[in-house]
């Protein structure tokens, strides 16, 4: 017998839970209950540490994905909740979803998506990741690949933007092989509180404005179109390689792609 759906999480609660460095999972998908957890030893992407490697690095200026944010927020945590070969079962549970959700449409969590384009042209969600934002802190939820190198460019480019825009700390939870191959670090708990509290304040700018400086002067991938999906005022967009600057009328990508600007950005000190 089912239990019972509970309501979604609070806003309010979610946002004064990630301010003390607590966050909730479930045990299983069909769970109605949460557990909070605070990890004794936090890992974090430094955002000035970001090690892209020289594989990715082609990947990701040669503009292989087109790279959204915010167009697909439902899409990409439930796809993030899909079980896998090494993990059959999942701690976002569709109450976690609900919750999430709702903090999405409060401006608090973020997406950010991969697409390509399927035989027929149409636009394709192969890899993303989503988090909780607040102050100049993102917290990294979750993240898929259903292609090579997804992920890491989905994270690429969010380190990108959290630069840009004028955040101090990302936060990814749990160390993985995947992160730690990518920069990040362990540090105990109270270091991980100073740093929230050092990161309190408004960034520059929003992350869609963020996106918006690399991607400003490029024609939308195939099948996806600029502003598309666009919801609850969030900002949204697509950022491709096929200029669209006079005299590149066949969409060539230009030396200021936006895979090329990402990698540009990236080289440059915070």
């Amino acid at each position: 017998m089912h239990a019972p759906p509970r309501p979604p999480i609070p806003v309010e609660t979610l946002l004064l839970a990630y301010r003390s460095g607590i966050f909730p999972m479930a045990d299983r998908r069909e769970d109605t209950e949460v557990f909070w957890v605070e990890p004794r030893e936090r890992a974090i992407l430094p955002l000035d540490g970001l090690h892209v490697s020289r594989s990715l690095r082609k990947v990701v200026r040669a503009d292989r994905f087109t790279v959204t944010i915010d167009r697909a927020f439902e899409a990409v945590i439930r796809a993030c909740a899909e079980p896998r070969p090494d993990h059959p079962e999942t701690w976002i549970s569709e109450r976690i979803v609900q919750s999430y959700l709702a903090l999405h449409r409060a401006g608090h969590a973020h997406s950010l998506e991969c697409w390509q384009a399927d035989a027929a042209g149409a636009p394709r969600l192969v890899g993303g990741l989503y988090g909780v934002t607040f102050d100049r802190v993102f917290c990294g939820e979750s993240m898929f690949s259903r292609v090579a190198d997804a992920s890491k460019v989905a994270l690429t480019w969010l380190v990108a933007l959290l630069r840009e825009a004028g955040y101090m700390l990302l936060d990814c939870q749990f160390m993985t092989e995947h992160l730690r191959s990518m920069g990040a670090r362990e540090l105990p708990q109270a270091e991980y509180r100073a740093l929230l509290e050092a990161a309190a304040g408004q960034p520059r700018i929003s992350l869609g404005t963020a996106w918006r400086r690399f991607a400003e002067g490029y024609a939308p991938g195939p099948g996806v179109a600029a502003g598309a999906g666009a919801g609850a005022g969030v900002g949204v967009g697509v950022a491709t390689g096929r200029a669209v600057a006079a005299g590149e009328g066949d969409g060539a990508a230009g030396p200021s792609s936006p895979g090329k600007r990402i990698m540009q950005s990236l080289t440059q000190t915070s």
